[in-house]
């Protein structure tokens, strides 16, 4: 079903069902100098509150039932359980030394954390707030990613420039691919098929086929009155149907927008200073950026690519989810 076809279903059924429309949602983002989380109302565009919580919050993931946030609180050395209605902490999980980025299996029990000052992947159990295993990678892990079909755990190296594909079910790195410098983010499409992974220094994306787990594409980008320099891929998403997938260029201030399937840019949006993080509304009708120079987070309308309003947050915003 085309991407309008599904957001008019998706709205029709939850209005017949006696719910919220799709379009209303609620945006979680971590405010890393104000150790903070700021609640922002999606549909309006609104900053509806702010709650201080631990350390240097980073990363953040929704758990499955939507109830809870995961947040690594960097300087805590802890990812924080946070009751999504309260904002209150409920507990912790053993994240090990400085977490910052992490992902959840698709059966939302373990979460992969990279620890880059201890060049580890930590995998954490959920429900038993336990560590299973430590496992041994390249220098400053950053990036992590776990694919829809639960094979493979990518971890990204900044330091080793490789990613490494960790085999879910034996917990132990199988294979490595070397990237060009300083990788960042990695994402896997839908379909598992292929892993997208920004280097920060050769300001590109890397296209890797799974199968092979070999670059099969790069693509650069070029900004009218925009230095090389300052274009930085860093944040990555890509939506469920592979129609289009989106990069922020950190102190470029744009989302760079991919053709999936001609894997080809087509266009750059103009967002907030030092695009970080980038995360979809629940329904894919809105793209949401991180903005931590400007302090603010960038609305972008879908498939539309028209950046529509920002709105101030707090300070260094870092990481983002949204929840129905």
């Amino acid at each position: 079903m085309p991407a309008r076809g599904l957001t008019a279903a998706l709205a029709l059924f939850s209005l017949l069902s006696g719910g919220t429309p799709a379009a209303a949602d609620t945006l979680y983002v971590t405010l890393e100098k104000d150790n903070a989380l700021a609640v922002v109302d999606g549909a309006a565009g609104k900053l509806v509150k702010t709650a201080k919580i631990g350390k240097r919050p980073r990363g953040i993931v929704l758990s499955r039932d939507g109830q809870q946030l995961y947040v690594a609180t960097s300087d805590d050395d802890v990812i924080q359980i946070i009751d999504a209605d309260s904002l209150r902490k409920v507990g912790t999980l053993p994240s090990g030394d400085d977490p910052e980025t992490f992902a959840m299996d698709p059966e939302g029990k373990f979460l992969y954390v990279s620890n880059e000052d201890d060049n580890l992947v930590t995998v954490i159990d959920i429900a038993k707030r336990a560590k299973v295993k430590s496992i041994p990678v390249g220098v400053e892990p950053e990036g992590i990613a776990v694919s829809p079909d639960g094979q493979w755990v990518a971890s990204t190296s900044e330091t080793t420039n490789m990613v490494h594909w960790i085999d879910r079910a034996k917990l132990d790195v199988v294979d490595n691919t070397l990237v060009d410098p300083r990788p960042r983010a990695a994402s896997f499409t839908a379909d598992s098929k292929q892993l997208w992974v920004t280097s920060e220094i050769a300001g590109v994306l890397l296209i890797l086929d799974v199968a092979t787990r070999q670059v099969i594409k790069r693509i650069g980008f070029k900004i009218p009155g925009v230095t090389a320099e300052k274009i930085q891929p860093v944040g990555i998403r890509i939506d469920p149907h592979r129609r289009y997938g989106y990069v922020a260029l950190g102190p470029a201030n744009r989302v760079a927008v991919i053709d999936a399937a001609k894997l080809e840019v087509v266009d750059y949006l103009l967002v907030g200073q030092r695009v970080w993080n980038l995360e979809f509304s629940p329904d894919y009708t809105r793209l949401y950026t991180t903005n931590g120079v400007s302090n603010d987070i960038s609305l972008i309308e879908l498939p539309e690519h028209r950046v529509t309003k920002s709105v101030a947050v707090g300070n260094y915003p870092w990481g983002v989810v949204a929840r129905p």
